[in-house]
C-alpha cells in the first residue's frame, strides 16, 4: 500500500539522520585527539548518503535513504607550535584533528532539522491513516 511506503521512507531518513548525529558527535567528541590507534591524530568522518530504490514492473520507484558509507574528510591537520606536548614533532608542532567544532555545530543543527521534518511526515501520516479510517464508519 502506498501509505506504509510513505512511511518507510521517512523511517530510513531518521534513521540516515541519527547516524549522521552520531558521527558528529564523535567528531566533536575526538576534536582534540592527537593519537589514534595508528599513531596519527583523528580524522574527521562524514557520511555519505545514497537515496534506495525499488525496482517495479512500473519503473524505479525511491524508496528512501541510507548511509552508503563513512569517509574519512581529507583536509589537512591543524599544526599548534606546543613544544611541551608528548606528540610534538622535532619542530615543536603538534597535529591537531581537521575538526572544526563551529562546523560540526552546524552540521548537528542541520541534522536535527532534518530528522525533526521526517517526525513531522511521519505525524502528518498518521493523521491521514487516522482520517481515511474514520470515512468508513
Amino acid at each position: 500500500m502506498e501509505l506504509f511506503r510513505s512511511l518507510g521512507i521517512s523511517a530510513s531518513g531518521l534513521t540516515a539522520q541519527r547516524i549522521r548525529m552520531d558521527v558528529i558527535a564523535n567528531n566533536i567528541a575526538n576534536a582534540t585527539t592527537t593519537r589514534d590507534a595508528e599513531g596519527k591524530p583523528y580524522r574527521r568522518k562524514v557520511p555519505v548518503f545514497a537515496e534506495t530504490f525499488e525496482e517495479t514492473l512500473a519503473g524505479v520507484r525511491p524508496q528512501g535513504v541510507r548511509v552508503a558509507e563513512i569517509r574519512q574528510d581529507p583536509s589537512p591537520f591543524r599544526y599548534v607550535y606546543e613544544p611541551g606536548h608528548p606528540d610534538a614533532d622535532e619542530n615543536g608542532y603538534v597535529a591537531y584533528p581537521n575538526v572544526n567544532v563551529v562546523r560540526e555545530m552546524v552540521d548537528l543543527m542541520g541534522a536535527g532539522r532534518a530528522y525533526e521534518a521526517n517526525v513531522t511526515m511521519l505525524n502528518a501520516a498518521k493523521e491521514m491513516f487516522r482520517s481515511a479510517l474514520s470515512i468508513g464508519r
